[in-house]
């Protein structure tokens, strides 16, 4: 069936963002997305799934086997970096978990506390690279949240960034901007389940 014009626009900047994406010319999917319009001459924005829709497509015909031998080194460093946080709730999110990573991915990882430095600590103890560290703050809802975030190299090369939070939002889940859906993400325990039983899982809305 052909695509309606307005599909097919949508699918053009879609692609266009999710190649700015891809590529590392753009780190945010709204930015993305303006850009491609712009460059493209056309007044329509695709959703933020659509964009992550692309890039997954753009990762496949790229990247082949590596890309999965990829995404279950990362978990292993991943569940490596949990265990050496356990105290402090290590929760596994983005692109690793969703099982949707490529090239350009780095491995996210919230964990909780009041107090961040010993976060650090505990990672410089245990002879993790620091690479920086960094204070944020976004307002959702009326509300500012701080969050303290750590950069990390691996010794397998990958990087990680080590977010802490305040332990009140530990059992608070925010929702995804790109799948809409609840970022639950994976415990220490589920993590190393999911490297036992099915290591390229994913963990997308169907």
């Amino acid at each position: 069936m052909k695509e309606s014009p307005s599909i097919h626009l949508r699918r053009k900047v879609a692609q266009e963002a999710a190649l700015l994406l891809y590529t590392g010319q753009e780190k945010e999917y709204k930015q993305a997305k303006r850009r491609a319009a712009q460059s493209l001459g056309i007044r329509v924005f695709p959703s933020n799934l659509e964009v992550a829709e692309e890039m997954d497509r753009i990762a496949e015909e790229n990247e082949g086997p590596l890309r999965w031998e990829r995404l279950i080194q990362m978990r292993r460093d991943a569940l490596q970096t949990m265990e050496t946080l356990k105290g402090f709730y290590p929760r596994l999110i983005g692109s690793v978990w969703r099982g949707t990573v490529h090239r350009n991915s780095d491995i996210d990882i919230d964990t909780f506390s009041s107090t961040p430095e010993n976060v650090l600590a505990k990672l410089r103890e245990n002879h993790f690279r620091v690479e920086g560290t960094e204070w944020r703050s976004v307002t959702k809802g009326g509300k500012a949240e701080s969050s303290f975030h750590i950069h990390l190299i691996l010794p397998s090369g990958n990087e990680a960034e080590i977010v802490v939070r305040s332990p009140e939002n530990r059992n608070q889940f925010r929702e995804c901007e790109i799948y809409g859906d609840l970022m639950v993400g994976l415990n220490f325990s589920q993590l190393k389940k999911v490297l036992k039983e099915n290591q390229l899982r994913r963990f997308v809305p169907k």
